[in-house]
C-alpha cells in the first residue's frame, strides 16, 4: 500500500460537517493528517459526502446463514414461539457446520457489511469445535476461519473467542446443542494467545475474549479468563451477553438474588474494556451504574426485535452519559442505518413520542448524536483506533452516493438525518478500510466469486 491523498467536499469530523477536507492517509493505513478548508491540489477527489466507517460490535457470522429458517410455527405451537425455541433451531443448525463453511458463510456476510458502511466488526465466536464436542487439531481452527474470511473480504477485525463452560445459572450442565462451545478459560485462553501469536502487528487485527453469559460461567471461571487476558493484553476488550431475556433475569434472581447487571456491578465491576450485549432488562439503578462504569452497551435493535427479547431503556441511559454501539448480531439485517433507525424507532413505539434520542437543544440532531455516539461506542468496544476522521487514526471512511433520491438537494446539516430515517435504498457508494478501497460504485471487489461459494455452502445445508 502506498500513501495517497483524498479530497471530500463535506466530510463529518468529530465536531459535525466541515468542508474541503483534505485526507492523507499514510502506508500503514493511518490517516497522516486531516486539514479543513483545504485545495484540492493533487488529492483523489471523492465522489460524495464522506462519512467514517461504522464498527458492528456485535456479530456471530454463521448465523447469517439461518436468517429466515426460524420466522414459521410448528403445528399447535401458534403464541408459543419465542428466544428459547429459536435458540433451538439456532442448535440444530449448527451442529454440521464445518471450517470451510463457516469461512464462506463469513465471507459473504462481511461483504455484505462493507457493502453497507460497516468498515470493522466484531465477532462474538463461541463456535469452537467439531460437532462431536472435540477440539479440532488447530484448537484455534474456527477463530481463524473467520479471520480468514476478514482478511480476504478487507473488513477489519476483533476476533472475540468466548468462554462457554455451563449450560445455566450456578453451573449446571450443559446440553446436546452447546457440546461444540464448551471451553474451560485455560483453553479459551490457548486460543487466544495462538490468534494473538499469528496476527502480531496486523492493525487490521485484534483480539480479545467473551465470556458468553452469566449463566454460561461461574465467578471462578470469569475471573480467570479476565486474569489471564489482562496476563496478555491489558488492554483488550471483553465482551458479554447480558439480561437479554425477562427469563435469563428471573433466573439470575432465583440463583443469586441479584439481576444480571446488578450482580457483575457488585462482583465483578465493569470499565471501558468491557462491552455489554443487549443488556435490554435493567432497572433504574442498573441503568444508572452502568452507564456510570463507562463499558459500552452493544445494541443490536434488528436482532432483539426479531427474538422478542424486548426495548433498551434508552433514553435514561443516554441522559445518564451512557455509551452504546451498534452490532447485527443474528445478522436477519446487515445495516447500520435500520439499527440505528429502529434503536430510535423503538423508543417512539415505547413513549409515543418523536425525536425521544435527539439530546438537548438538538432539534434539527438526531441522526448526527445516533451515528456520532455509534462510531465512539463501537471503536472502543472494538478495541481499535477507528471511529473518526482524525490523525492516527485508521483510514475508514465511506463515501455516501449524491445520487441517492433520500439524500438528492439535502442540506449537508441533513444529511445523516435523511441517511437514516429517509427510506431503505442503501446510500454507500464508496468504502475504505485501512486506506484500501474494497468497495467502489457499490460493488465489493471480489462479491461475485464469494457468493458463489456462498451458495454452494447453503445448497449443502439446506439439501
Amino acid at each position: 500500500m502506498t500513501s495517497h491523498k483524498l479530497f471530500a467536499e463535506q466530510a463529518f469530523l468529530s465536531d459535525g460537517w466541515a468542508e474541503n477536507v483534505l485526507l492523507e492517509v499514510d502506508a500503514r493505513g493511518d490517516l497522516r493528517q486531516v486539514t479543513r478548508d483545504a485545495a484540492a491540489g493533487d488529492a483523489t477527489r471523492l465522489a460524495g459526502p464522506v462519512l467514517p466507517g461504522m464498527a458492528n460490535l456485535h456479530s456471530h457470522a454463521f448465523q447469517r446463514a439461518m436468517a429466515g429458517l426460524a420466522e414459521h410455527v410448528e403445528p399447535g405451537g401458534a403464541g408459543d414461539d419465542s428466544f428459547w425455541t429459536w435458540r433451538e433451531v439456532m442448535y440444530r443448525f449448527v451442529g454440521t457446520l464445518t471450517p470451510e463453511q463457516v469461512q464462506a458463510i463469513a465471507a459473504q456476510l462481511y461483504v455484505e457489511m462493507l457493502k453497507s458502511g460497516y468498515t470493522a466488526v466484531g465477532e462474538f465466536h463461541y463456535l469452537h469445535h467439531g460437532p462431536d464436542g472435540q477440539p479440532y487439531d488447530d484448537i484455534a481452527e474456527m477463530s481463524h476461519r473467520t479471520i480468514a474470511a476478514a482478511k480476504a473480504t478487507g473488513i477489519g477485525i476483533t476476533q472475540l473467542p468466548v468462554l462457554y463452560g455451563y449450560g445455566g445459572f450456578g453451573a449446571q450442565q450443559a446440553g446436546e446443542g452447546q457440546r461444540r462451545f464448551l471451553n474451560n478459560p485455560n483453553r479459551l485462553l490457548g486460543i487466544v494467545e495462538a490468534l494473538k501469536i499469528s496476527h502480531e502487528g496486523d492493525p487490521q487485527i485484534r483480539v480479545g475474549l467473551a465470556p458468553h453469559s452469566l449463566r454460561a460461567v461461574t465467578l471462578e471461571t470469569l475471573d480467570e479468563a479476565v486474569t489471564g487476558l489482562t496476563a496478555l493484553d491489558p488492554g483488550a476488550p471483553i465482551h458479554l451477553h447480558i439480561a437479554e431475556q425477562v427469563k435469563e433475569v428471573e433466573d439470575c434472581l432465583a440463583w443469586s438474588g441479584r439481576r444480571p447487571v446488578e450482580w457483575l456491578l457488585e462482583n465483578r465491576p465493569p470499565d471501558r474494556r468491557w462491552c455489554l450485549v443487549h443488556a435490554t432488562h435493567m432497572s433504574a439503578a442498573e441503568t444508572k451504574g452502568l452507564a456510570a462504569s463507562g463499558a459500552v452497551v452493544g445494541l443490536c435493535p434488528t436482532t432483539e426485535a426479531n427474538l422478542g427479547d424486548g426495548l433498551f431503556p434508552a433514553a435514561d441511559f443516554l441522559d445518564a452519559g451512557g455509551a452504546w454501539g451498534i452490532g447485527s448480531d443474528s445478522h436477519i439485517s446487515v445495516s447500520p442505518v435500520e439499527e440505528l433507525r429502529w434503536f430510535e424507532y423503538g423508543q417512539r413505539l415505547a413513549t409515543r413520542r418523536r425525536n425521544v434520542l435527539a439530546g438537548e437543544g438538538a432539534a434539527a440532531a438526531l441522526g448526527h448524536r445516533l451515528y456520532s455516539e455509534a462510531l465512539a461506542g463501537g471503536a472502543q468496544a472494538l478495541g481499535r483506533p477507528i471511529g473518526a476522521l482524525e490523525a492516527g487514526r485508521r483510514a475508514d471512511l465511506v463515501v455516501l452516493d449524491p445520487a441517492t433520491p433520500a439524500l438528492s438537494q439535502m442540506p449537508v446539516e441533513r444529511l445523516l438525518d435523511a441517511t437514516i430515517f429517509a427510506g431503505n435504498c442503501n446510500p454507500v457508494r464508496d468504502v475504505m478500510v485501512g486506506g484500501d478501497w474494497v468497495v467502489c460504485e457499490g460493488s465489493h471487489r471480489d462479491e461475485r466469486k464469494v457468493l458463489e461459494n456462498y451458495r454452494v455452502v447453503l445448497k449443502s445445508l439446506l439439501s
